[in-house]
């Protein structure tokens, strides 16, 4: 940090990831792209918070993914969460920063300025003027100089006033690359090996032998290999087995990338249907699972995101293909059936939705405002940032127990806050929560605030042994603690706490369904079925996992209904008539060509080389003459 903000002036962009968090792999591929698209403008760095949990302490990570934006040493933008257009803005805006804050001016300048201007002012009226730039430069200025844009409104004041300014000049110049093996240090023997170099860095070749041209010349084609072959690979990661718009309408589109939606890709591609999953790339409730998946039969020791994964993959090997964006609505008005995202419109005959659901939140004083400060709904994502700290866990069912053992093993307490007697969670799970250490239960109270303080952690903004606050940055709150009611009694009392964790169920993910099709008037958000099956109101949508059921919810259960809603929609579309329409018409083209061309009765004068096997097989291939 230190050295960009006094030898190159580049602004630092900072990921606060983790890799058991959702969110954080999906944004990692854009953030890893975007650094490729500024190239040397700016610095992107990447922060693994559970290696480095002390540093992320430091700077105030209490929710991932946290970006941070810092130029000359100070912190001057920060958002949580997994926003592209977010995290381009914010790029973009700090680049332009440091463009434009990137001059100097020299206190000769200013002299010979005034001099030129107003010669009534003595050099050390100049000294006063230049000595009040440099005391308002907020950044890391070792050599005392007037800068940025204290430097710039100066110049803007003298041009008012004497109608120009004085000579203003760069910072900051571009670093120049150097060869490898290249140290002013070096030995003799170390530079009679080295090319003669220029002023650039780079070799004088009319000096250079022979040998160090041809040295040159590998090294430069080396480079060039190595720059590709990773360009290919990034490009190769990026697009491999993705979606890309065809002649004809898919014949089923899958919305959803957890357990539902990735079995129902599975059943479908093994049915050859080549089924486009619509989905970011983060797999749902599943993968933000930081225990181990338990009740998935054949499943043991294994995380929710490795189960993803495997997922994803299977059905990948039998032809699935993905398109990573969020579906937006859908248009039934005339078939096919458009899915349209964000950046694209699908055209398809069938719908799978397969959308899990979203974390409900409590709806209290403080909640909102505290998210990103100590408020989270994902203790697999934030809970390593409250190491040896107290916290508290809201909810009870399976959720709310997983969340409290995952938290126990890094956090110093955990209490579990119920409004009833009784968990209604799992049997195991809630015998375990119960009977672990470090676990607290209050039964029969509800949270009705979240309380908030100033946060106590400075940015690190300049050197380790002076940081410099910016006084003009908006004043950040992290939770000291909450309100608890008893549902009984109507007592009120405060607990501290450092984190509040809400695990009190999901809501289906429905929203873009709106209006398309009948929802369950039993149970609000969920999708209507027809009977037994997975077939919704609307011909050629099907529903499965927690968009419809709202009595298990459970990854197994998930799985098993998105496999029924792939076998329904493959019944569906044989009933329609709907095939491989791509295939159809290839098949009609290579008729035509054939009827064309000589595929029917053999032509006067034509040569048939099957007539070799004997003529008894005109038509058969040669290694079934072969055989017969």
């Amino acid at each position: 940090m230190k050295k960009h903000a006094t030898q190159t002036g580049l602004p630092v962009i900072v990921d606060f990831y983790s890799d058991g968090c959702g969110p954080c792999r999906m944004i990692a591929p854009i953030f890893k792209k975007l650094a490729k698209e500024v190239g040397s403008k700016a610095v992107f760095v990447k922060v693994d918070t559970n290696a480095m949990y002390e540093l992320s302490s430091r700077y105030g990570v209490r929710s991932l993914p946290t970006f941070k934006f810092f130029l000359g040493g100070r912190k001057v933008h920060e958002f949580s969460g997994a926003g592209e257009g977010q995290l381009r803005d914010l790029t973009n805006r700090i680049i332009s920063k440091s463009e434009n804050e990137n001059i100097l001016l020299s206190k000769d300048s200013l002299i010979s300025y005034y001099t030129e201007k107003d010669a009534t002012k003595s050099e050390e009226d100049v000294t006063k003027v230049y000595k009040k730039c440099v005391d308002q430069v907020k950044d890391d200025n070792p050599n005392k100089d007037c800068v940025g844009g204290v430097a710039r409104n100066l110049v803007k004041s003298l041009k008012k006033k004497y109608g120009d300014g004085p000579e203003l000049v760069k910072r900051f110049e571009p670093e120049e690359p150097k060869a490898e093996g290249d140290e002013s240090s070096g030995t003799e023997s170390n530079k009679k090996a080295q090319p003669n170099k220029g002023k650039s860095g780079q070799p004088n070749l009319h000096l250079a032998t022979k040998e160090q041209l041809q040295a040159e010349l590998e090294k430069r084609l080396d480079a060039e290999e190595d720059a590709k072959v990773e360009e290919e690979e990034d490009d190769d990661a990026e697009f491999e087995h993705s979606w890309t718009p065809g002649d004809f309408p898919e014949r089923v589109t899958i919305i959803g990338g957890g357990p539902a939606g990735l079995s129902a890709a599975i059943y479908a591609a093994r049915a050859g249907l080549k089924p486009v999953v619509v989905a970011p790339p983060m797999g749902g409730q599943l993968q933000g699972k930081g225990v181990d998946v338990e009740n998935y039969p054949g499943l043991f020791n294994v995380t929710g995101p490795a189960v993803v994964s495997l997922m994803r993959n299977q059905a990948i090997e039998f032809g699935a293909v993905f398109e990573a964006e969020t579906v937006i609505g859908l248009d039934t008005s005339s078939r096919p059936i458009k899915v349209k995202t964000n950046s694209s419109t699908i055209e398809t005959h069938s719908v799978i939705v397969a959308t899990g659901a979203e974390s409900n939140w409590l709806d209290v004083p403080g909640e909102y405002e505290l998210r990103g400060g100590g408020v989270s709904s994902c203790a697999t994502c934030d809970g390593h940032m409250y190491r040896n700290k107290h916290v508290l866990v809201v909810g009870g069912g399976d959720t709310a127990m997983e969340d409290a053992l995952v938290l126990a093993r890094t956090s110093d307490s955990v209490t579990v806050i119920h409004r009833r007697d009784t968990f209604r969670a799992s049997k195991v799970l809630a015998q375990r929560v119960i009977e672990h250490p470090s676990i607290n239960v209050k039964w029969n109270t509800v949270l009705t605030e979240v309380l908030g303080k100033e946060s106590d952690t400075v940015d690190a903004q300049g050197s380790e042994e002076g940081e410099d606050v910016d006084l003009d940055a908006p004043v950040a709150k992290v939770v000291s603690g909450a309100m608890l009611k008893d549902v009984y009694t109507g007592e009120v009392s405060k607990m501290d706490a450092d984190a509040v964790f809400v695990a009190i169920g999901h809501t289906p993910s429905t929203s873009f369904l709106e209006g398309v099709v009948d929802f369950n008037p039993d149970h609000a958000g969920y999708v209507l079925n027809q009977g037994t099956s997975t077939r919704t109101s609307v011909a050629g949508i099907f529903s499965c996992g927690d968009v419809s059921d709202s009595v298990y919810r459970q990854a197994v259960t998930s799985a098993g209904s998105g496999a029924a809603a792939a076998l329904d929609a493959e019944r569906w579309l044989s009933e329609e008539g709907l095939g491989n329409e791509e295939a159809e018409f290839e098949a009609e083209l290579l008729a035509e060509l054939m009827a064309d061309g000589g595929g029917g009765r053999q032509q006067e004068n034509e040569y048939n080389v099957y007539e070799d096997a004997g003529g008894r097989m005109t038509g058969m291939k040669e290694s079934v003459a072969a055989e017969l």
